[in-house]
């Protein structure tokens, strides 16, 4: 037997019916009837030699054989479904997947996107956030925006800009505080980075107090807490401009630290298409064009 010479509608059928573990419910998914799906079935299983279904009173069991052609079928449909969705118009859409970290995505790059689009309608660019903890290669991943100080081993790293972090809080407990030596007495939420606040109170000229309680790995859902008046947040102010332009967050003293900056990332070793390079341009220009590159 060739694989060659399998045919693509028994194919179809065994992957509709192994995933509704029914003949009925595969037909209706196929548009065909119960009865064509088990003879396209029955025809892969003798073509096969094997015996991929165990037919049950109510519906159908894999059998180990079945169970091992499962997922080889699946990614295969997967594989046509995504690269025929990538057509649209009469040409073919490059696409680009880039890992963002949160922060990012939400405070500068997504008011941002619809320029991009308008100006590369074939590129279709695909936005996974993270917490800055990010596999590239095992992500499958063309970049990688994230904060840190640029040296990620095996990449190429482009500075976009720096974010100094600065306390923020709500506007209640802004009133609270004077003095920076006043957060000694508020709750002081931490990221995963336990070296933020003992530098910004050096940058106060302080001894940074002994941080406890809960920690966050999302800037993100820091800001929302401390918006809540749940605590004060040291965070990158300029990705939560709205949140202070809308008085939710204040920012009650201007003394800021810088612990890194974003960067776009690459594998040195993968070979940059050209729509990767749009996209880089395009980022470079507009970080330029907001003055802070």
């Amino acid at each position: 037997m060739r694989s060659s010479h399998l045919p693509l509608n028994a194919l179809r059928a065994f992957e509709a019916s192994a995933r509704q573990l029914s003949f009925t419910r595969a037909g209706l998914e196929l548009r065909v009837t119960q009865a064509a799906v088990s003879h396209q079935v029955k025809s892969l299983e003798d073509i096969l030699g094997v015996q991929l279904f165990r037919r049950l009173p109510r519906g159908l069991a894999l059998t180990d054989e079945g169970q091992a052609l499962l997922p080889a079928i699946s990614d295969s449909f997967d594989r046509i479904r995504a690269t025929l969705d990538r057509f649209a118009d009469g040409y073919l859409r490059d696409v680009i997947t880039v890992g963002v970290v949160g922060t990012f995505a939400t405070g500068w790059l997504l008011p941002r996107l619809k320029a991009f689009e308008d100006a590369f309608p074939r590129i279709d660019l695909r936005l996974l956030t993270n917490n800055n903890r990010v596999d590239i290669a095992g992500e499958g991943l063309d970049f990688a925006i994230r904060f840190g100080d640029g040296s990620w081993h095996g990449t190429e790293a482009i500075k976009l800009f720096a974010a100094p972090l600065t306390p923020v809080c709500a506007p209640k407990i802004a009133k609270k505080l004077r003095r920076p030596t006043d957060l000694k007495r508020e709750v002081l939420l931490r990221s995963y980075r336990p070296d933020e606040w003992p530098q910004w109170f050096a940058a106060a000229g302080l001894v940074s107090p002994t941080i406890k309680g809960a920690m966050f790995d999302s800037s993100i859902i820091m800001a929302e807490v401390a918006a809540r008046g749940s605590g004060v947040a040291l965070l990158p102010a300029s990705m939560f401009s709205e949140e202070l332009k809308q008085g939710r967050l204040v920012r009650p003293f201007k003394i800021e630290t810088y612990t890194g900056d974003y960067w776009l990332t690459s594998l040195r070793s993968k070979r940059q298409s050209a729509a990767m390079l749009a996209f880089r341009d395009w980022l470079v220009g507009e970080v330029g064009k907001d003055g802070r590159g």
